[in-house]
């Protein structure tokens, strides 16, 4: 899909954003983007502007937790 170059993510494992929650997964996880690369965040919902910490970073999308 990317031939030869290499990908990387918009976001860092172990770094914080400020996110808009968009959209919520089949799951429920709250759904945010940042630069267009989907992140989810359990525990939230639609609407909600939170403080995120990115916990894990694969090729398509992130995990991340609200923090305070």
């Amino acid at each position: 899909m990317f031939g030869n170059q290499e990908y990387s993510a918009p976001v860092t494992a172990g770094e914080t954003y400020e996110v808009s929650i968009e959209d919520l997964a089949r799951e429920g996880d709250g759904v945010a983007k940042v630069e267009g690369f989907i992140i989810f965040v359990p525990g939230t919902k639609v609407g909600d502007e939170v403080t995120i910490k990115v916990n894990k970073v694969m090729r398509k999308f992130a995990i991340a937790e609200v923090v305070d």
